[in-house]
């Protein structure tokens, strides 16, 4: 199997684990509304959703090591299509037609990246100095588009979105680092890197949450596109990563990036939004969780787009 054939299907796995996970807690969570934190974590059942969120983190980190974070990356949005079955077979009812037409342009588009972004497994780390100076950069931007007295929203978004693609950047030098074997596993690299890891992934969750308080729809289109979009320019201008093709393979990857975009959109819009906040044993690492967090009593009925990207990467969840 070649890296970007293993990237793809590690991809794959991770988004559907992902969405798996959204699922089982939003049902979860809605069977035990008023029944307490505690008696929920006795269960088997929540922790069994955190081992399928921690299992698709972990698929996230190994596709990684094999693609380029031009191809991992925008594969996030696989977890929203993953998660449009699953959420219609959970509640009992057909997949919409705009579901299916937001799914269709979200295939098509990342199709078209597939094909200009393969490549071999990568092999390129940034330095210490690198991190810091992206790290660094980053925060500034995140600073200005979440500084104090910003409504929740579309801006908080764009931060959790570059919060979380950074992440997954930094992640990407981790993993190859340590399975480089050339290096300690406790060298300086490695050890600043991963607490900048730790940093922006949680920064991308708090982020998240806070856009979300003013409806998931846009917010949450906004969180799937900019992960990948930070993620795309620390691979381009630092990695050495490039795009297939040339100038016909750069205006494919423009026109499969838009026509993903658009697909995301319509996945997104097709949830309508809460009229009440989600339920706080929701996972909100990833998108699809948040999305899922209809109302504590949708058990029994659940409109439209269900589902909702491991910081990046998740780890995009980071």
């Amino acid at each position: 199997m070649n890296a970007t054939l293993a990237a793809v299907v590690l991809s794959l796995f991770s988004a559907v684990a992902y969405a798996a996970a959204a699922v089982a807690q939003e049902r979860l969570a809605s069977r035990s509304a008023g029944s307490g934190t505690l008696r929920l974590l006795a269960g088997g059942a929540w922790w069994w959703s955190v081992a399928l969120n921690a299992s698709a983190a972990l698929l996230h980190v190994a596709a990684l090591k094999f693609g380029t974070l031009t191809l991992v990356q925008p594969l996030g949005a696989l977890t929203l299509v993953a998660a449009v079955p699953l959420g219609a077979r959970v509640a009992g009812r057909r997949v919409s037609a705009v579901e299916w037409r937001g799914t269709a342009l979200t295939l098509i588009g990342l199709a078209a990246l597939l094909v200009t972004a393969s490549g071999p497994a990568p092999d390129d780390v940034l330095s210490v100095p690198q991190a810091l100076a992206v790290a660094g950069t980053t925060a500034v931007l995140i600073g200005g588009l979440s500084r104090p007295g910003t409504r929740p929203g579309l801006w908080h978004a764009t931060a959790s979105g570059f919060a979380s693609g950074v992440a997954s950047a930094l992640t990407q030098t981790v993993t190859v680092a340590v399975t480089d074997r050339s290096d300690s596993l406790l060298s300086a690299q490695v050890i600043v890197v991963a607490l900048l890891v730790a940093a922006f992934a949680a920064g991308g969750l708090l982020l998240s949450q806070t856009a979300y308080q003013g409806g998931l729809g846009a917010p949450l289109a906004v969180v799937t596109l900019a992960n990948p979009v930070a993620a795309a320019v620390i691979g381009l201008s630092l990695l050495g990563e490039r795009l297939q093709g040339g100038a016909a393979g750069v205006l494919l990857a423009l026109v499969g990036a838009a026509i993903a975009a658009w697909g995301v959109v319509t996945l997104s819009r097709s949830a309508p939004e809460p009229a009440t906040p989600p339920a706080p044993l929701v996972d909100d690492d990833h998108p699809v969780a948040a999305v899922l967090a209809l109302e504590p009593g949708s058990a029994t009925y659940e409109p439209s787009l269900v589902p909702q990207q491991p910081n990046s990467g998740h780890l995009t969840a980071l």
